[in-house]
């Protein structure tokens, strides 16, 4: 059931402890066995999840993050490129960190500093200032380099608005051809809205681009149908003992505002993004393939994810579609990844 963790050894959690162990004490997991390495290239937006998430991705050994590229999105792309090369930094990662779009293909760019706090990202005093590899190309082009380079090995992510993989994709129409795997986060296929009532973030913030995404590649969308069900617990840091050096940002990180909290009632901390790296590290999610398009009217449903779940259009399937996500699993895998942090 869980890919790559079928190799775990550790305490199930119970009613009273939804993670296992003990809280301040080491985090309940060890594997042993073979393991296979996803390399990954994340197009993102940090962000309190996007940053959760690629903490998952350092941490973790069966993902090897060849690189970020950045977007405007919960935040300005000058925020989002500073917080990217800050949190790889901090994981020591020397890796390429790409600039991309300041704003969406058509519309005015709209940020949630409100959700993710100044700068886009709470806790940014606790990380390094870095620079990191600028270079002198667009995200765009650095992705297309990537696919490329890495070929059928490489796995692309992007999890914040699409402008940058809408903008690839012009660049180099076979893109989805020549790279072995495709995420993109966003969307609300078959429940409500977290923007509008009808649109999810990262599709409402660029529908062109999220439109241009869907009728060009055959992606694993990955959207609110199952991401507010990859939840945290709300006294996760609990379980991270003070001599862990992650402690604080990841608490800063999980601290969301109690607007944001009330979509998911007692359940804990939606963290969007991190749903994806679950999935590269232990396969927590279930895909479905059904046609879908992005409304990119000017309408009170723009933004939204239109999916054909009857086959009423009688259209060829176009997107694999998350319908389901396994959460113990999803939060074995960020238990595992901050382990590997120390």
């Amino acid at each position: 059931m869980f890919g790559r963790l079928a190799h775990a050894h550790w305490e199930r959690p119970d009613a009273k402890n939804p993670i296992g162990g003990a809280p301040g004490g080491t985090l309940p997991l060890a594997f042993d066995g073979p393991r296979m390495t996803e390399r990954v290239l994340f197009d993102t937006d940090p962000g309190c999840d996007d940053a959760l998430m690629l903490a998952m991705a350092f941490g973790h050994p069966d993902v090897d993050v060849v690189g970020l590229t950045t977007v405007a999105g919960n935040t300005t792309v000058e925020n989002t490129t500073a917080n990217a090369r800050a949190i790889a930094s901090f994981a020591g990662a020397e890796i390429p960190v790409v600039r991309g779009a300041g704003r969406p293909l058509v519309s005015d760019l709209s940020t949630a500093e409100w959700v993710h706090g100044e700068r886009g990202l709470r806790g940014r005093e606790l990380l390094p200032d870095a620079d990191g590899e600028r270079g002198d190309r667009h995200a765009a082009a650095h992705i297309v380099a990537a696919a490329r380079e890495y070929g059928a090995d490489l796995t692309i992510a992007a999890v914040g608005p699409f402008t940058n993989f809408a903008l690839a994709l012009a660049l180099e129409p076979d893109l989805p051809e020549m790279v072995g795997d495709i995420y993109v986060m966003g969307g609300a296929t078959l429940t409500a809205g977290n923007v509008t009532p009808a649109a999810e973030a990262n599709v409402h913030n660029d529908p062109e681009a999220a439109s241009r995404v869907v009728q060009d590649c055959r992606a694993n969308l990955v959207g609110l149908d199952v991401t507010m069900e990859a939840t945290l617990p709300f006294d996760l840091p609990d379980y991270l003992d003070d001599t862990h050096p992650w402690k604080g940002v990841v608490s800063e990180w999980l601290d969301y505002p109690a607007e944001v909290n009330d979509f998911v009632e007692d359940s804990g901390y939606a963290v969007h993004d991190a749903a994806v790296a679950a999935d590269l590290i232990g396969g927590v999610l279930d895909f479905e393939p059904y046609h879908v398009e992005v409304d990119t009217s000017q309408g009170p449903s723009r933004g939204s994810t239109i999916c054909d779940y009857h086959g009423i259009g009688d259209e060829a399937a176009n997107t694999d579609v998350a319908v389901a996500i396994d959460t113990e699993g999803f939060r074995e895998c960020f238990l595992e990844s901050m382990e590997g942090l120390r």
